[in-house]
């Protein structure tokens, strides 16, 4: 009789680590929900000479992977702009969000993303 209750425990356990079906429309929701988000946290990023940007998502499983580019990318607080700032605005505004995943892009050198963030003009030789 144990090793049956067990079972079933281990399966309702399953059941509730499984990603949620959704219909196309709750994604489109939720998908919408959060590219308004990052849209709104997107000015204060440029002001600094930076951009945010959206690289993917999985609404079912609530994984967000979004990726700071251009001065962020050499700044020294940008993993605390992701974990502090952008992860903690989406998971707050966004309950079904329970992980994210940030990147920094590294396309710029450290003197071109540098200047970016001083506005100061590189120019591209």
């Amino acid at each position: 009789m144990d090793d049956e209750a067990t079972t079933v425990a281990e399966a309702t356990e399953a059941q509730a680590d499984a990603p949620v079906a959704l219909t196309d429309a709750e994604r489109g929701a939720r998908l919408g929900e959060l590219q308004a988000l990052i849209e709104l946290m997107r000015p204060a990023v440029q002001a600094d000479g930076g951009d945010l940007v959206l690289v993917g998502a999985d609404v079912e499983a609530g994984l967000v992977e979004v990726q700071l580019q251009g001065a962020c990318s050499s700044c020294a607080v940008s993993s605390a702009t992701l974990q502090g700032g952008v992860e903690r605005i989406l998971k707050d505004r966004l309950p079904w969000v329970t992980e994210v995943i940030g990147g920094l892009d590294d396309s710029l050198d450290f003197y071109e993303s540098s200047a970016l963030g001083q506005g100061g003009y590189v120019p591209g030789f």
